[in-house]
């Protein structure tokens, strides 16, 4: 491959077909680390709706940084992965507190900042600060395993790594970041999971298409089995209100709101389950009283499906929360104040769609 020559045509198809994103036309550390953390795993579509969200609540990082918890992950709610927002406002306090509120340069320490990856210093110290370091996500993974037709599994760190060094020997000096993005662009756009090689600007470099093995890069090292989980959650309807209790720190989704319930055991119905749930989390006695809906959904390596049921106590209604950190009625318009894990939230906005609760709604 002649190095400099690719570089000019990535570069050149870059600044002609890039994608006008709002973090691009004015490259500050503050919104391009809100994008590149918000852009794990999210589509583009939605990072652009929810950084614009999050830079109108939060328009500097000091304003980050003095944010309570609860709204930071209101606001990162239907995203996922809510460490990711946790992390960024421990982050915006380091940064506030350790560096006068400056925004480090150092790819380094960068690098030490809770959340931040070394894909993600890269990112930051490159397209911020102009350093010369490389930025190897998921696409820079596959256009670098179909140009240099890597035959070994890119998410082994000795193929990233050798990868990582190939990106250093290409990288500008003088456009860094650029070089960074239009690699992340290529194989977003042209050299993706199913590749369009024919609108490909640097075809002529590609190894792998002219040896026919585009369609066997990269390769993957298998991943482990899916976890199947069954669970049951009931809303419990007292005095116009339904009750929600907050998660504890060392559980899945700390801080997040959600509806008792949980897994369903061996030999259980969902309705059991339910019953035995609520005993066991907030000492009440429940029936179910109609089946809302089934929500299916996953996190990391679960698929989990939840039979939802609207219930009723039997006699007095004094929640103990055994495994939350506080609990509460709310009115159903009230719960959009508050931030619930994805599959909460969908049996919220099912609810809402659904013409069999209207009354219940009101």
């Amino acid at each position: 491959m002649n190095g400099k020559r690719f570089t000019e045509q990535l570069l050149d198809w870059y600044d002609r077909n890039g994608r006008d994103l709002p973090w691009r036309r004015d490259p500050a550390p503050y919104p391009v680390w809100i994008s590149e953390i918000m852009a794990q795993q999210t589509q583009m579509e939605r990072v652009v709706e929810y950084h614009a969200r999050w830079m109108a609540r939060f328009p500097t990082l000091t304003d980050l940084a003095g944010a309570g918890e609860e709204e930071v992950l209101k606001l990162w709610e239907g995203l996922g992965y809510y460490s990711r927002a946790r992390n960024i406002r421990r982050a915006a306090r380091i940064i506030e507190g350790e560096y006068g509120g400056e925004f480090p340069s150092d790819v380094r320490r960068i690098r030490e900042l809770p959340g931040v990856g070394d894909y993600t210093a890269g990112a930051i110290a490159s397209i911020a600060f102009g350093r010369p370091v490389p930025a190897v996500d998921a696409n820079v993974l596959r256009v670098f395993a179909r140009l240099d037709d890597v035959p070994g599994p890119v998410n082994k760190s000795a193929v990233k790594r050798s990868i990582e060094e190939r990106v250093v020997s290409l990288l500008p000096e003088d456009r860094p970041g650029d070089f960074n993005q239009a690699v992340m662009e290529l194989g977003a756009l042209v050299c993706s999971k199913r590749p369009q090689c024919s609108g490909c600007p640097v075809d002529s470099h590609c190894l792998a298409l002219a040896q026919g093995t585009v369609a066997q890069r990269p390769q993957l090292a298998s991943k482990a089995k899916p976890i199947h989980i069954d669970m049951a959650t009931g809303i419990l309807v007292h005095g116009g209100k339904v009750l929600v209790q907050k998660r504890r720190p060392d559980d899945v989704w700390p801080g997040l709101w959600e509806f008792p319930g949980g897994c369903i055991e061996r030999g259980e119905t969902p309705e059991q389950a339910l019953h035995r749930e609520f005993l066991e989390e907030v000492e009440l006695a429940v029936h179910p009283t109609e089946k809302v809906t089934v929500v299916r959904y996953s996190y990391t390596r679960y698929r989990v499906t939840m039979h939802c049921f609207l219930c009723r106590a039997e006699g007095a209604v004094s929640p103990v929360f055994h495994a939350a950190t506080e609990g509460r009625f709310v009115p159903w318009d009230g719960l959009a104040d508050f931030a619930f894990p994805a599959g909460h939230r969908r049996l919220i906005e099912f609810m809402q769609r659904d013409v069999r609760f209207a009354s219940f709604l009101d």
